[in-house]
């Protein structure tokens, strides 16, 4: 099937989250003509997920604070991100808050900023912590979209990527049941993470690894995609809420049948303490414990954990828990009295595409932003790192695409296209997000993994693809081959780390493995996929961008 381009622009961003956002601004900022594709609404994904308050960010407090920080990320990551991006990424922290805030974003700051809740997740210390208000942030980025004659295009999914001349000229997208083609110069994928494949998950249904399984075809490597984020969420009576884990150590917690979800004493005390300090589970913390009771009680019973709350709760709340549920109480209408049911939930991703510092994926006129990306990150990631990173990489993505404008050839005037449908997707999509939350949530197993890419298999031959024209199941053949793709990705890289690192938690290789201390990278040769273990950064600089 031959497209005629539907519209030119110089920078094409897919995504309006945070990362896509700053990445068109920054673009538009330097001269470029820019579109914004989103797969939903303007302001989407997870940086605008209802289900909390809004965005925590953390920076380094000062230049001095910068080294530290480094050095922090590495440990907490377990050493899987990239010295280099690490730098990189806590160096353009401090401007990229400055950016937003002399932009005009309302930053919520901490009053009484030394107590322990405003320690970020993992963290040892406090930071500049600030918070940022989606409404505010709605407001001041929607004017400057406008002011910089930036074009939106909502309801827009984005199915592929085209080249010319082997580098990204476009992408060809469903848009109101019709199929579309965008060219292009420079294109920035900020598509977001993959929570979605997932049953049960704290973030919005597009968050499925699209971009992903995009980035792949088109040429990237995949890294760190077994270090995946889970965290306890309200099962009732307020679904995917998330939960605020510094009420951990004033909780009570009990089972279906009623009894204790741990039992009552001094470790169990200990316990709860040590899981007020961080989020989502870990295999690092002793605190494990908790979450793994969690799981399986949930496993149990698909009612999830009764949880209530301490006297000491109500009569001296932290600030940080003070802001939580009057948040609650405005957007949920709950209050701290209020019994509720909870679980463990897939979030965000730590890995992704990689990138360079400069957000290039090592395919020409190709960058990408934002939780769609890894390399920042490791196998576990500080508290309020996500969002900066959306600001960080984001402003580099944009400028970056912007200056690779100069000198690109123009996008051909049509592209060509291959189109199936295929037998239902929705049904096989819903089969694969119960695979992946029995085998590849906080316990994993050789076997469970090995039976997940099993029945993977099967679902891909079950889809009985047939060759049409019809736009809109060409659409759907596209969207639930890619979410396959990346569930695959996510699998066989589980599958290869035999050690628990991080949110990585093996119940067959409990212990962390030295000798593992490497990133797993993915990349896609003749439409199959090789995973292998990078060489080590021993300290060095270095920033794989293939994947021998």
């Amino acid at each position: 099937m031959i497209l005629p381009i539907d519209q030119r622009c110089d920078v094409l961003v897919v995504g309006s989250g945070i990362a896509g956002l700053l990445a068109a601004l920054d673009a538009a900022g330097a001269g470029c003509a820019v579109t914004l594709l989103t797969s939903t609404r303007l302001f989407s994904g997870s940086s605008f997920y209802p289900g909390t308050w809004g965005l925590g960010l953390i920076g380094p407090e000062d230049e001095n604070d910068c080294a530290d920080l480094c050095r922090t990320i590495q440990e907490v990551g377990c050493h899987m991100a990239s010295p280099e991006m690490v730098e990189t990424f806590a160096a353009g922290i401090r401007p990229a808050i400055e950016q937003v805030r002399s932009m005009g974003v309302k930053l919520r700051r901490a009053v009484q900023k030394g107590q322990r809740e405003f320690i970020p997740c993992f963290d040892h210390k406090n930071r500049d912590w600030n918070g940022l208000e989606f409404d505010s942030v709605r407001e001041v980025f929607s004017r400057r979209i406008d002011e910089l004659g930036i074009q939106v295009v909502e309801g827009c999914q984005v199915l592929e990527l085209t080249k010319q001349g082997g580098r990204v000229s476009g992408c060809v997208a469903l848009h109101r049941g019709e199929l579309r083609y965008f060219g292009c110069r420079a294109l920035v994928l900020a598509t977001g993470g993959y929570g979605s494949l997932f049953r049960r998950h704290l973030c919005t249904e597009d968050v499925a690894g699209m971009g992903q399984a995009l980035a792949l075809n088109a040429g990237c490597t995949l890294v760190n995609m077994e270090f995946m984020q889970m965290m306890p969420g309200y099962i009732s009576p307020a679904p995917k809420t998330i939960f605020n884990e510094k009420t951990f150590r004033f909780t009570h917690m009990r089972r279906s049948s009623g009894a204790p979800l741990l039992p009552p004493g001094p470790e169990t005390d200990r316990l709860l303490d040590l899981r007020s300090t961080h989020g989502p589970f870990t295999a690092r913390l002793d605190s494990k414990e908790v979450d793994i009771a969690l799981f399986r009680a949930l496993q149990e019973d698909e009612r999830g954990v009764e949880v209530t709350y301490s006297d000491a709760l109500r009569q001296d709340p932290p600030e940080f828990i003070t802001t939580y549920f009057d948040w609650l109480r405005e957007a949920k209408g709950l209050t701290v009295d209020d019994p509720i049911r909870i679980g463990v939930f897939a979030h965000a991703a730590n890995g992704g595409v990689r990138i360079g510092p400069d957000a290039s994926t090592g395919v020409p006129g190709l960058f990408a932003c934002g939780e769609v990306t890894g390399g920042m990150h490791g196998a576990d990631r500080i508290g309020g790192l996500s969002t900066a990173n959306g600001l960080v990489f984001g402003g580099r993505a944009g400028r970056s695409a912007a200056a690779s404008c100069v000198g690109a050839p123009p996008p051909p005037d049509h592209c060509t296209v291959e189109g199936y449908r295929c037998t239902d997707p929705e049904g096989a999509f819903r089969t694969l997000q119960d695979l992946m939350s029995a085998h590849a949530m906080i316990l994993r197993r050789e076997s469970g993994l090995r039976s997940a890419l099993d029945r993977i298999d099967e679902l891909e031959a079950g889809l009985d693809r047939r060759p049409s024209r019809e736009s809109r199941a060409i659409g759907s053949e596209r969207i639930i081959t890619a979410r396959l793709t990346t569930a695959r990705c996510v699998l066989i890289a589980a599958l290869l780390r035999r050690e628990s690192r991080g949110s990585h938690y093996r119940e067959d290789f409990p212990a962390q493995d030295c000798a593992q201390e490497r990133q797993i990278q993915i990349c896609q040769k003749n439409k199959s996929l090789i995973v292998r273990f990078a060489k080590p950064f021993h300290g060095e600089k270095r920033d794989h961008i293939c994947c021998d």
